[in-house]
């Protein structure tokens, strides 16, 4: 679901989808984003039970990636299902879920931007990669990554509690980021700041792979590794620029096809926010042959001791008694 203005057009008079069109689309939605939160929910279970990705600072990376990810689609279907069915909602709620998702979409190009200094750092300083890259420090910069994000959002959330009356909060708003935070000054300061955001941590990624480039030269497999990784990551973050985009790409086609207004919002929606949640774990996560072979070995385990307890089920009472 758009965060942003576009959908402010479905208040606003246009014909809203007929019962059979708005079912098969929420239907669609939730299998879909059941399916994918399914998918990264296996990687997180599969990452606590193996101490071979719990103790790898760049595992535990990953998996913040994977975990943001399924707060921003929870968040995105939430405010899909309730634009079609509730069409309102408390004021004070929508801020709530508004700031989680923009907090989860935020945390993912610095935490891109982390993965790729511990690749750089990892083939550029060899030695010095078990003592700047330890489990404590990972844990440390994903805790700067959310006070980082949090600094972005909360002069928004403090302008608002300034500005707004207490019968707003109270009142029930079309849940979007635009009807939430109203004043023009914020959307430019948003987009400022995504656009700061984004220019730095492009340049965190194109130091670090030409770094890695330079250190590739001796071609060790490693460092080539380390190289392809990069390059995914600048993928991943281009990924992360169709969020920040998607607004501005709805009102264009809005714009030339304004009668189709429903099915651009849900097409873009799908495709410019919950599709791209597929890449983590289907792209990074299941190229890496550590966490495939865990993923493997923790499914293989499930349906092992699945069989072990229907086995102890059907034995006759008193079996072991000799």
């Amino acid at each position: 679901m758009s965060l942003s203005d576009p959908a402010s057009n479905l208040t606003t008079g246009v014909p809203r989808d007929s019962l059979t069109v708005a079912l098969v689309k929420n239907l669609f939605t939730v299998v879909l984003s059941i399916s994918i939160i399914f998918i990264n929910g296996t990687l997180i279970h599969t990452f606590r039970q193996h101490q071979v990705l719990n103790s790898n600072p760049r595992y535990i990376l990953y998996i913040h990636l994977v975990a943001n990810d399924i707060i921003l689609l929870t968040m995105i279907t939430l405010l899909l299902l309730i634009s079609y069915t509730l069409l309102r909602v408390n004021a004070s709620i929508c801020m709530f879920m508004i700031i989680v998702a923009v907090l989860a979409n935020l945390n993912n190009p610095f935490t891109l931007a982390a993965m790729a200094l511990e690749c750089y750092v990892a083939i550029c300083f060899p030695l010095r990669h078990v003592q700047i890259c330890t489990v404590n420090n990972t844990y440390v910069v994903i805790g700067l990554v959310w006070v980082i994000s949090s600094l972005t959002i909360l002069p928004d959330l403090f302008v608002v509690l300034a500005t707004e009356s207490l019968d707003f909060f109270h009142s029930g708003i079309f849940c979007i980021r635009d009807k939430m935070f109203r004043s023009p000054e914020l959307k430019e300061k948003r987009d400022i700041s995504f656009m700061v955001l984004l220019v730095l941590v492009w340049l965190t990624l194109v130091y670090a792979y030409f770094n890695i480039l330079c250190a590739a030269r001796g071609a060790t497999s490693d460092a080539r590794k380390a190289r392809n990784t990069v390059l995914l990551h600048g993928f991943q973050l281009s990924l992360c620029m169709l969020n920040y985009t998607h607004s501005h790409i709805t009102s264009g086609l809005i714009a030339l096809l304004p009668q189709a207004i429903t099915d651009i919002l849900f097409i873009t929606s799908i495709l410019l926010q919950a599709l791209p949640r597929l890449v983590n774990p289907l792209v990074y996560g299941l190229r890496d042959k550590t966490i495939r072979k865990c993923v493997k070995r923790s499914l293989c385990g499930a349906g092992r001791d699945g069989a072990i307890q229907r086995k102890d089920e059907e034995r006759p009472a008193g079996g072991h008694a000799r």
